[in-house]
């Protein structure tokens, strides 16, 4: 599987973003396509507040948006989560936001991580990060 972060998301519902909206538009559907799609609870509530706030989405357009995800594994973050999202902050220090997706990624198993928000190529353990915009 393949986890996706909120800013690719994000992208994939901003027209204005040019060649960002559609590489994300792409990899979106290429996932959707081949059943490997990965996201979190997390990266569905910021996903629901980007399209609310920043791109201008009407409640019901940003509920559909989310719900077009439901056929993608969710992870739903334990207390067990939380904890070990800690440890993964301290010991690359990293933001927490952050740590709680690298943290979800792992814990589903994904072999991939779709972000901006670490370095193209990086590794944490078994888990490649990936920037589709590179």
């Amino acid at each position: 599987m393949e986890f996706v972060d909120t800013n690719v998301l994000a992208y994939a519902h901003d027209t204005s973003a040019g060649s960002k909206y559609d590489a994300s538009k792409n990899l979106i559907f290429r996932l959707s396509e081949q059943g490997q799609g990965c996201v979190s609870i997390q990266v569905l509530c910021e996903l629901y507040s980007v399209a609310t706030r920043k791109l201008r989405f009407k409640g019901e357009e940003a509920e559909q948006i989310i719900g077009d995800f439901g056929a993608w594994f969710i992870h739903r973050p334990t207390h067990a989560s939380l904890l070990n999202a800690a440890r993964l902050e301290r010991r690359y220090r990293i933001a927490w936001w952050d740590a709680l997706v690298l943290n979800s990624a792992l814990e589903a198993g994904c072999t991939t991580l779709w972000t901006e928000d670490f370095t193209d190529g990086q590794r944490f353990s078994s888990l490649r990060v990936r920037n589709p915009f590179v």
